[in-house]
């Protein structure tokens, strides 16, 4: 008996030990389908008319979370999740508020180059504008980083009014290094005014704020995307603003799922968890979905039935594919 005794002795600190480990967060993730989210509904524009579409056009997400040892083999046994490393979703040295920053500011620049896009083939913009200079990204680490996020517009730099892009590139190009540059921009309808310096940030670049700005869209475009974050949203955004600015039905009252970054050029670009994503089209119901061409290879081994895929490269063949009659 006191031999047993012994041995339980040793025996339930090692049991404890790893029973705690089973349930230590491991530097793992697992992705698996996320939502799907009707675009059209969360845009508003002011300043030209709207035309609600009967159909369905729907952007994918992803869900992933982190692992413990017991998770990873919940989600290894599971085919509809992958477990991925966590460099895969971070950066190096990323927190995950950092993470959340980042992907918030990815997402607002989608929104901008999906709306830039969609009126310089509807309303004839850049050369229709309003006053300001439109910021399209950040450069993180920079000064801008710190006042400035996508869709802000700047208005006023140093006490003059900004008419245009080029307005606001000179006036801070002409400030000395280090000097202080004195901004107001408008931000979700608030002005804010602010000061920045521009600063070397940017290695084997010259001191710069860290901004790219482009002209101001000639109406209000407003996108509500909520907790979604990530630039893989822009296509689906194009394509609902397209949508909502044209007469009729873009996608012939069919369900359409739509994935894929997109730049100012109206490139469509590849994106992360493309299978995890055809997943959720499928169980949203879509009869199509709009992928990135360098993705087709992946998302057919999500092995979805009923949604057919298509492939696009540009936003321009994404509109025709849909009015096409794919």
């Amino acid at each position: 008996m006191r031999g047993w005794i012994g041995r339980l002795r040793w025996l339930l600190p090692a049991i404890a030990a790893a029973a705690a480990l089973a349930f230590l967060p491991l530097p793992l993730y697992a992705i698996g389908p996320g939502s799907a989210v009707e675009v059209v509904p969360l845009i508003r524009v002011s300043g030209h008319p709207e035309h609600r579409p009967g159909g369905r056009l729907i952007l994918t997400t992803i869900s992933f979370r982190r692992l413990t040892a017991v998770g990873a083999l919940v989600a290894w046994l599971d085919p509809a999740w992958s477990v991925v490393p966590r460099e895969e979703l971070f950066a190096p040295g990323e927190t995950e508020r950092e993470e959340e920053r980042r992907s918030r500011s990815e997402m607002d620049q989608s929104k901008v180059d999906a709306a830039a896009v969609v009126l310089s083939r509807l309303a004839g913009y850049p050369e229709e504008h309003r006053p300001g200079a439109l910021v399209e990204r950040v450069t993180p680490g920079c000064p801008a980083a710190r006042e400035l996020a996508p869709g802000d517009v700047v208005v006023e730099v140093d006490g003059v009014r900004i008419a245009e892009r080029r307005d606001a590139s000179r006036a801070i190009r002409a400030a000395a290094p280090g000097e202080p540059i004195r901004l107001a921009a408008r931000s979700g309808g608030e002005l804010r005014r602010f000061t920045l310096a521009r600063q070397r940030c940017v290695p084997g670049e010259p001191p710069v704020i860290g901004v790219v700005l482009i002209e101001n869209l000639p109406f209000a475009v407003r996108m509500a995307s909520g907790p979604i974050g990530g630039p893989s949203a822009g296509l689906a955004w194009a394509l609902g603003l397209y949508d909502l600015l044209t007469p009729g039905e873009l996608g012939g009252g069919r369900v359409v799922a739509a994935t894929g970054t997109i730049d100012l050029e109206g490139n469509v670009g590849g994106v992360g968890g493309i299978a995890e994503k055809a997943r959720a089209a499928a169980r949203a119901g879509a009869d199509l979905f709009l992928v990135p061409r360098a993705d087709l290879a992946e998302a057919r081994t999500a092995g979805v039935e009923g949604v057919r895929l298509v492939p696009v490269s540009t936003f321009d063949e994404a509109v025709a594919a849909l009015t096409g009659g794919a």
